[in-house]
């Protein structure tokens, strides 16, 4: 069973476009997994949803979907609501709709050798897990949670770490990097006897044309969108990671 797994496209089909395009020279795989965060900050959100549906991929929920999906929820902080709004004019009402009632998370396989998916941790859809969370941090998201692989995204950061006897992965982002390499991420999953082989895949995609459809597509704040489309990093990753 080999399984890729996609988070964070934030609307980028270019960005998605380029790992698939990457996946097919690796073989392909069994099934297409997207960890959520699909649409929020980008210019084509609907072309990813449409993707996505073709390729008959599994998704999860992220919080920006959930954020866009609920509609009956307020937000406080105006140019957010009006980012939100353009979003949800360019999806229309049936994908709003889909990406409202997208599960909190799937499972691959059985048992605690099934592989876990979820958007940002077991217990919330938007508290990173860090690749330098503590012992008491950890306890507290993965207390009660069966499989031991467990796959994110949410902070746009590739890792892969062992604590303990769980196989934490963050497959970072498809769309909108930020981990300071401005190539998008991905990872394939393949099952062994016992446990998953994880390898992430680092694909180049055109930050310029990405950039210019943002510049054309009407949505708010796009030169702010633009600003972090090309800086490919978080601004307090110089106060964890190096």
């Amino acid at each position: 069973m080999r399984v890729a797994l996609f988070s964070d496209i934030h609307g980028n089909r270019r960005g998605l476009d380029a790992c698939l395009d990457d996946l097919t020279s690796q073989g392909g795989a069994d099934q297409i997994v997207a960890a959520g965060d699909l649409c929020l900050d980008g210019p084509r959100p609907r072309d990813v949803l449409e993707r996505l549906d073709a390729l008959g991929a599994r998704c999860v929920r992220g919080n920006t979907d959930r954020m866009i999906g609920d509609v009956d929820a307020g937000i406080d902080d105006q140019e957010e609501a009006d980012g939100v709004a353009w979003q949800r004019a360019q999806l229309g009402e049936t994908w709003t709709r889909w990406l409202r009632e997208l599960p909190f998370s799937l499972r691959i396989g059985t048992g605690s050798d099934a592989l876990l998916v979820v958007h940002a941790n077991p217990k919330s859809d938007d508290e990173h897990i860090w690749p330098d969370a503590g012992d008491a941090t950890l306890e507290r998201l993965l207390s009660g949670v069966e499989e031991r692989t467990i796959a994110f995204g949410h902070l746009h950061l590739p890792y892969v770490r062992m604590w303990r006897d769980r196989l934490l992965v963050d497959v970072a982002s498809a769309g909108l990097p930020k981990d300071g390499d401005p190539r998008a991420c991905y990872a394939i999953f393949t099952q062994r006897s016992g446990g998953w082989e994880v390898k992430h895949r680092r694909v180049a995609f055109d930050v310029d044309k990405v950039a210019r459809e943002i510049e054309k597509s009407g949505m708010p704040r796009r030169k702010r969108h633009i600003e972090v489309l090309r800086r490919h990093r978080y601004k307090e990753l110089g106060e964890r990671i190096p």
